[in-house]
């Protein structure tokens, strides 16, 4: 598993593992029932602090992305299909958000950029 903290960036620590991990869980780069490191070693990695690791861990298990076994560690929970239907909504809203002001400008119409989309949508 692959982490990288941009203290550079203004994203909160714990938001940047959460997002990372999170991600890494929907692409597949991470499969279901597999241990993730340990709160400590993790935060010994990074170089951070152990309460920074914990609340990411947290957020993601409260969404449902891993589980917790008691004296066993964290481990990437089974897919829910709706869970990752939903990321993946927000992340095409977020996309098309970005196209439409880009479109806005450049002066393109709405068919032309629904033009734009089909051909797309056909290659």
């Amino acid at each position: 598993m692959n982490i990288f903290i941009d203290n550079r960036s203004g994203i909160p620590i714990y938001d940047q593992i959460y997002t990372q991990i999170k991600n890494q869980i929907i692409s597949g780069d991470l499969r279901e029932d597999e241990a993730l490191p340990s709160i400590r070693n993790l935060a010994k990695d990074l170089r951070i602090s152990v309460i920074t690791t914990k609340r990411a861990y947290d957020e993601l298990e409260k969404e449902g992305f891993i589980y917790t076994l008691p004296a066993k560690g964290c481990f990437v929970a089974p897919k829910n299909a709706e869970l990752i239907k939903e990321e993946n909504l927000k992340k095409i809203e977020e996309y098309m958000q970005n196209i439409s002001q880009l479109a806005a400008a450049c002066g393109l119409s709405k068919a032309e950029l629904i033009e734009m989309f089909r051909i797309n949508l056909e290659e």
